[in-house]
């Protein structure tokens, strides 16, 4: 689309709100699919088979991507989906009433502000947003359209994590005063690889749109975009802010920490990518903080310790905990009177200075089960509604957990703590400042 077709998209978004179709309670809501690499199918495969949705639209820069997204759909629905190369083109379509957003980091904010000014709800995946500007811009689009904007933090929607965290934030382990993620996901170098020609049907212009232009490279393209500063945020962006979201979930959601550290490197490998894979963060809240910790090497765990006694369990009856003693992703949080540990399996909680199972719960999800269809169901609820209070992870509440990773991520790259005014601004630090968004967007993809 060119830039006097992107002017004319707008002048006609002005207006888009007040035709948005209006639901009925058994109305199936029609979703446009943007993005649909691997999260973006499995997008495609949950909305495809959800009674209160129907896939309406394909949207991909690669035309491999949509076609192959076509056959799937057709093969679960016997129906075929409109098919979109530019999202501003589903966006400006009557017939979607709804988008779901699986495109690379850089893109989830315009995505977004775009769907909301088109009058259409969005479903968006983590993180939340690409910078900290980004996301306050989407918070304010969405209220000033009177969108529903839901974050794939699926963690949000699982319901033994759900319990969990109403019995943390009721005193289960007495005030919790260290609330710790972890991100011990292996990755494996990306290596060397040159700049090469762009593969045919595929618009590299499009895929790249607020990032500034380069010669197309493999490695800046499917998945390695998120260890690119362009594009992602390193792991701490990717895996690590669902853990994050959790910690923050685990200490009530505060809003913006008093001050924020981080450090680490990328270490052992010499290869192409810019994000580190090893960092230590910490963030101060005052008398309370988040510790979170990205390792993407060889690595043992954290979590239980063996051997700890169930109640009613005598020595020689001594049980070892069903859940995995070392957590590789997940959660530990440490209160006056306990500590709690949580990863995708399970929950536990121990309290005392013997450490006492007090707590578990596996829940209704075994291993390798995934909530995305729950947290999906959320979404499209609120959207029959019309109130963003019922989301589970609306993007208030998302982009301030989106907005700890770009925290660390400025003290990494500056190399010194950051001290945090409310909005946030930082104290007399006009490199970190700087640092709150782009130092340029291209045009027109500006947000």
């Amino acid at each position: 689309m060119s830039e006097s077709s992107s002017r004319r998209f707008f002048l006609g978004a002005a207006t888009a709100a007040a035709a948005t179709r209006v639901l009925g309670a058994n109305d199936r809501i029609n979703v446009a699919i943007v993005g649909i690499g691997g999260r973006g199918t499995n997008h495609l495969n949950i909305y495809a088979r959800l009674p209160g949705a129907r896939v309406a639209a394909l949207c991909d820069v690669n035309q491999a991507a949509r076609e192959k997204a076509q056959a799937t759909l057709v093969r679960v629905t016997s129906e075929k989906a409109k098919e979109y190369e530019d999202m501003r083109q589903a966006f400006a379509d009557p017939g979607v009433d709804a988008v779901s957003i699986a495109t690379p980091n850089h893109w989830h904010a315009l995505a977004t502000i775009w769907a909301c000014k088109a009058g259409k709800d969005v479903y968006c995946e983590k993180p939340a947003c690409y910078n900290i500007h980004e996301g306050q811009k989407m918070l304010q689009v969405a209220r000033e359209t009177r969108r529903m904007v839901q974050i794939g933090s699926q963690h949000r929607s699982t319901p033994f994590k759900i319990r969990a965290m109403q019995q943390l934030n009721d005193g289960l382990i007495g005030k919790v005063y260290l609330s710790k993620g972890l991100c011990f996901k292996r990755r494996v170098s990306i290596g060397h690889k040159p700049d090469s020609p762009t593969p045919p049907g595929l618009n590299w212009d499009l895929f790249l749109g607020p990032a500034p232009m380069r010669p197309f490279n493999e490695l800046r393209f499917k998945y390695n975009w998120h260890w690119f500063w362009d594009t992602g945020n390193g792991d701490i962006g990717n895996q690590g802010v669902h853990q994050i979201g959790i910690c923050r979930w685990g200490l009530g959601d505060p809003e913006w920490p008093k001050s924020a550290v981080s450090t680490g490197g990328k270490y052992v490998y010499t290869d192409d990518q810019e994000t580190p894979n090893t960092q230590l963060a910490s963030f101060d809240y005052g008398g309370r903080e988040i510790v979170f910790e990205v390792r993407g090497l060889l690595t043992g765990g954290e979590g239980i310790p063996a051997h700890r006694r169930r109640r009613g369990e005598t020595e020689t009856t001594v049980k070892t905990p069903k859940m995995p003693i070392n957590v590789m992703v997940g959660n530990l949080f440490y209160g006056a009177d306990g500590w709690m540990v949580m990863d995708d399996q399970g929950v536990q909680a121990f309290k005392g200075e013997s450490s006492e199972l007090i707590m578990e719960d596996y829940g209704e999800r075994g291993p390798g089960g995934d909530t995305t269809r729950l947290h999906m169901e959320n979404f499209l609820s609120a959207c029959h509604s019309r109130n963003h209070a019922e989301l589970h992870d609306e993007i208030a509440n998302a982009y301030l957990s989106a907005s700890l990773c770009h925290l660390a991520n400025i003290s990494y790259r500056t190399g010194h703590k950051l001290t945090i005014n409310p909005g946030p601004r930082f104290a007399n630090d006009a490199e970190a400042n700087k640092m709150i968004t782009r130092p340029e967007y291209r045009k027109p993809y500006v947000v």
